[in-house]
């Protein structure tokens, strides 16, 4: 069991959670839910001590894990994180991904966790992929190989932070398959995500993040289709935002744009928007932001009304801006955009924030 407990966490400028309660139970597939800027991933975060609450206690099966001088190390054998960029070795096999962790880590014989590994990939629909490289999976796959590097673990927990955020609808099957087995084996998870049809489809619990607190929980059918507050009624009735991470140049560019092709589809953008969000994308992240730090991690999101698509653009590194360049494109996205806005926020896990928006007529 996972409890928070009157958490709040103070970033410099901002302040995401003022107070956070929530208890996720054994066995939950507990899926966290909220606008952008709300914090939920650093809620995950919180969990395996990536982030540290500013005040508030989180307790794991009853122990207070933001006491003073907790072992991190050992509560992350029994919680596995798997991140939205996979963090696979790219110089390893599928199966020696799976199996150093266990030698390196847990200190198992070499043949006994080939063997356990080579078994969770069969269970997983990988075994015929063992011996490739990550370059040669589609991002659904990339996204069960994660999974089932931290399953050799033998984790108690596993944490997913936006597992969907860059696959196409056929790899966003594939993922919601593995975590309903997950779930009919018992495992239990905490969810991140952006994406309402996948969480509908396999969360247990929902809990809706906003106003820096647990503004509502329940079942999947009580938050979607019986809200009991108008503000969560508003944000699962009204779904416009879309949300890509890029890592450095180890991206996916087909299901960015499957991503964004869909993202498209579904609120019935005319072929303009759609070009206009694909240049966006295109020329000043991976033209400009990436050109100029090869190995940013970049958070892209879009938010659409009947007036406008709303940008942010959130990036790590030193202060860059990079509609500050003098190139074409830049001048005219500048031209086009008209107002923008850029801060940095030195001690934010992405700090360079960019935030502009385009007319939709």
């Amino acid at each position: 069991m996972i409890r928070f407990e009157h958490i709040r966490k103070e970033f410099v400028n901002v302040t995401p959670h003022i107070d956070v309660n929530l208890t996720v139970n054994d066995g939950d597939v507990a899926t966290i839910i909220g606008p952008s800027g709300t914090g939920k991933s650093t809620l995950l975060r919180m969990i395996n001590g990536l982030e540290t609450p500013t005040s508030g206690k989180i307790f794991y099966n009853d122990e207070e894990i933001t006491a003073p001088g907790y072992d991190f190390k050992l509560l992350r054998r029994k919680v596995g994180m798997i991140f939205q960029s996979f963090n696979l070795f790219n110089h390893l096999s599928v199966l020696d991904n799976l199996v150093l962790p266990q030698i390196d880590i847990l200190g198992t014989d070499k043949n006994e966790a080939r063997s356990k590994a080579i078994s969770i990939l069969k269970n997983l629909g990988l075994a015929n992929h063992d011996e490739h490289y990550p370059h040669q999976l589609s991002g659904g796959q990339k996204q069960r190989v994660a999974i089932a590097r931290a399953l050799v673990m033998d984790p108690e927990v596993l944490l997913f932070d936006e597992p969907t955020s860059a696959l196409d609808p056929t790899m966003v099957s594939e993922v919601e398959n593995t975590i309903r087995w997950l779930h009919e084996n018992g495992t239990t998870m905490i969810i991140v995500t952006h994406d309402m049809k996948f969480a509908r489809n396999v969360s247990s619990k929902i809990f809706y993040i906003d106003e820096g607190e647990i503004f509502e929980e329940g079942t999947p059918e009580e938050i979607f289709d019986h809200p009991k507050r108008s503000k969560t009624k508003a944000f699962v009735s009204n779904q416009k935002v879309l949300e890509l991470y890029l890592e450095g140049t180890h991206y996916d560019l087909e299901a960015l744009d499957n991503s964004i092709q869909t993202y498209a589809a579904s609120l019935k953008l005319d072929k303009n928007l759609l070009n206009n969000i694909i240049s966006v994308y295109e020329e000043l992240i991976i033209q400009t932001v990436l050109t100029h730090k090869k190995d940013a991690q970049v958070r892209f999101t879009l938010f659409y009304d009947e007036n406008a698509i709303d940008y942010t653009v959130k990036y790590n590194g030193e202060s860059y801006d990079p509609m500050s360049e003098s190139t074409l494109a830049m001048m005219i996205f500048r031209n086009e955009t008209g107002n923008y806005s850029y801060q940095y926020h030195k001690n934010s896990q992405l700090p360079n924030s960019l935030k502009f928006r385009s007319n939709t007529h």
